[in-house]
């Protein structure tokens, strides 16, 4: 049984899902594995190529900084890229079989569909600020910081997917302590 893990920015989904991993339990980290993926996977690596040119990788390391900036210009190049790296995931998923799959994007790459049960961290809005200024903006809220984050979560959206009744809402408010809130998600899995 794989069992997908998806949230917004700022849900905790990682933190919890780096327990379920001291646990024992094997989590495959969507964004990790794609990064693997694009440099270790020959045909992946030369679509990207044929896609964005040799500029999306300087001597064989991939270019982030350019990729992004030309993927988030044209929306019809991120889908194109989409295309290339999340087929490629979910055949690496197939392959290693792992107890939990980590993202943050696992309905719109359809890897949901890999999943037999799905886990939705939330967390209050508040919270989910206050997490992503601490970690991506080290701790500085400025009105700024504050409202590149508001954006980021907006432009989520909300957590749809058509196995909707296989769907555990997992509220991670700070209020639960992680390894409790790992033991609820484990409890859930044996019903």
């Amino acid at each position: 049984m794989i069992i997908g893990i998806t949230g917004g920015i700022g849900s905790g989904k990682s933190t919890i899902a780096r327990e379920l991993a001291k646990r024992g339990d094997m989590v495959y980290d969507c964004d990790q594995e794609a990064k693997r993926i694009i440099a270790e996977n020959a045909d992946v690596h030369q679509e990207i190529i044929d896609l964005l040119g040799e500029e999306a990788f300087v001597g064989g390391t991939y270019n982030t900084a350019y990729v992004a900036k030309r993927v988030f210009e044209d929306p019809h190049l991120l889908a194109a890229l989409n295309a290339i790296v999340h087929p490629a995931v979910g055949l690496d998923i197939m392959k290693r079989k792992p107890d939990f799959v980590e993202s943050a994007i696992l309905f719109e790459s359809g890897l949901d569909i890999l999943c037999d049960r799905i886990i939705v961290i939330d967390a209050p809005e508040d919270i989910r600020i206050a997490r992503t200024i601490a970690r991506d903006y080290h701790g500085d809220a400025s009105p700024a910081n504050i409202n590149k984050v508001r954006a980021r979560i907006k432009a989520q959206g909300e957590f749809r997917s058509q196995q909707s009744e296989v769907r555990l809402i997992v509220n991670n408010d700070g209020k639960t302590s992680v390894s409790d809130l790992a033991d609820q998600i484990l409890n859930w899995l044996k019903k």
